[in-house]
């Protein structure tokens, strides 16, 4: 089961929802395929692609778990996070408000 959250800047209002479970792949002619919930393929994955923010530049990207980054692959600073872990953290939209949890925003797959 995979939980889906949602982050949004007091600031700007900015959201990003998040999957705790990222983007699970398997190799198949040598190309990624990625396994959701719910699925049978589970069992053939051999990585995980997150989703990542960078809190400098505001790129979204992912991040293989088999050729772990960590600096922006667009402007090269190290404030990258994954995006189920930015609550609190600094927004890079309008640099003046934090992300917090929308709790009243919930998935479940």
């Amino acid at each position: 089961m995979a939980i889906g959250m949602r982050f949004v800047c007091r600031g700007c209002d900015k959201s990003i929802e998040a999957w705790d479970d990222g983007n699970p792949y398997y190799m198949e002619n040598g190309r990624k395929q990625y396994a959701y919930h719910p699925s049978d393929l589970f069992e053939l994955c051999i990585g995980n692609d997150t989703p990542h923010l960078c809190l400098s530049c505001g790129h979204e990207f992912m991040v293989d778990s088999n050729a772990p980054i960590t600096q922006c692959p667009k402007c090269k600073a190290d404030m990258i996070v994954c995006t189920t872990m930015l609550d609190g953290k600094a927004c890079p939209y309008c640099k003046q408000g934090v992300f917090v949890v929308d709790s009243g925003w919930h998935a479940i797959s």
